[in-house]
């Protein structure tokens, strides 16, 4: 199994100069290989490949920009899979046509490839070596064992680096259970489950939302490219970084229980893109963040030999009494809460009644 361990890097004044002109040239390899791959389809009406555009990088673009050779070849070999890998999906999945990479993008990363020992971590010294690098001091606060694959080096807007070392490991399944639960996502809490239990939502963004419009007050009044604006843009993006640890966090912890107690797990498969066009809403929405909860649970319940389920989007799980199967029209209402089947006379909370129904759904789709 393939599994990354993400650790956060200090590297010293020489290294930062180093991973700064690889995000260099690894951007300018994409946007070079890209704006070639393009020229060649409207002269000529011919689709080249990535093993073209990495020769055309080696033995033209290398040729002509001598300090394409001071970093690792490797980070530029994956920029050109990766212009190849969305020059594919334009075609396959119907997505946008690739965009060139701007060099104020506040989210930089390359990724090398492990071979004859240039990448290792040293868990006593507290240190990780890189392909350039040598040894970068890093807070290596998880163990790993096997076989390391790749590492992608990274820096997030606040200014601080990360490694992400992708290890071939064995990874220790949970004890198998008998328990199945249906989820039912929603804003006010962030989910129901069939069981009658409501997991609070945190709304993270509500919680600093007075500080951020400050910091975002205060980077207005900054001019723009000076020192000051420099430094009042990484507070802000500090702050957001903060955001958005503290809802990821959160989220594992949900997610772990869920797999922890449960064989199957069945929730809705929402369709957040549209979802979100609704304005009052957004916020709320996007603050949940469903995608990310539903991305753990389906990836953990691989890893531990769970079956996670969404059902169709359109499924009447509100509507429907989970005692008789009677559908009541009228609960499309969204402030109704609670009402009593007009067929069995059962009461029903709105969100337990419709976590059941999920659950009932993704059973029968198993069967």
């Amino acid at each position: 199994m393939l599994k990354a361990y993400k650790y956060r890097i200090y590297p010293n004044n020489e290294q930062k100069i180093q991973i700064a002109k690889t995000f260099g040239c690894c951007r300018f390899v994409y946007n070079q290989t890209l704006a070639y791959r393009k020229k060649t389809y409207e002269n000529e009406k011919k689709s080249i490949s990535k093993t073209d555009c990495n020769n055309y990088c080696n033995r033209e673009l290398k040729k002509e920009y001598e300090w394409l050779k001071e970093v690792d070849k490797f980070a530029l070999t994956n920029a050109i899979y990766n212009m190849d890998w969305a020059y594919q999906k334009f075609f396959k999945d119907h997505a946008g046509y690739p965009k060139f990479k701007s060099k104020h993008d506040s989210h930089k990363s390359y990724r090398t490839n492990f071979t004859n020992g240039n990448i290792a971590a040293d868990f006593e010294k507290g240190k990780i070596k890189l392909p350039k690098l040598k040894e970068v001091k890093a807070k290596l606060h998880r163990n790993f064992s096997g076989q390391i694959k790749s590492a992608t080096l990274s820096q997030v807007p606040s200014g601080k680096y990360y490694v992400s070392v992708l290890v071939e490991t064995e990874h220790e399944e949970l004890p198998h259970t008998d328990k199945n639960i249906g989820l039912d996502l929603g804003i006010k809490d962030l989910c129901v489950t069939s069981d009658g239990e409501k997991r609070e939502n945190p709304k993270i963004i509500s919680k600093y939302e007075k500080k951020l419009a400050r910091l975002q007050r205060q980077l207005s009044h900054k001019e723009k490219g000076s020192n000051n604006y420099g430094k009042q843009r990484k507070r802000l993006a500090l702050c957001h970084e903060k955001i958005k640890n503290t809802r990821k966090d959160g989220l594992h912890k949900v997610s772990h229980e869920i797999i922890s107690e449960n064989q199957v797990i069945v929730s809705e498969n929402l369709q957040i893109k549209n979802m979100v066009k609704n304005h009052p809403l957004s916020k709320s929405i996007s603050d949940v963040s469903w995608y990310e909860l539903t991305r753990q649970l389906e990836y953990k319940a691989k890893w531990n030999g769970r079956k996670y389920i969404k059902i169709d989007t359109f499924y009447a799980s509100s509507q429907l009494c989970s005692v008789c199967g009677y559908q009541n029209a009228e609960i499309k209402d969204l402030s109704v809460r609670r009402w009593i089947c007009a067929k069995c006379g059962v009461g029903h909370d709105r969100d337990i009644n419709a976590a059941k129904n999920i659950l009932a759904e993704g059973l029968r789709q198993i069967a």
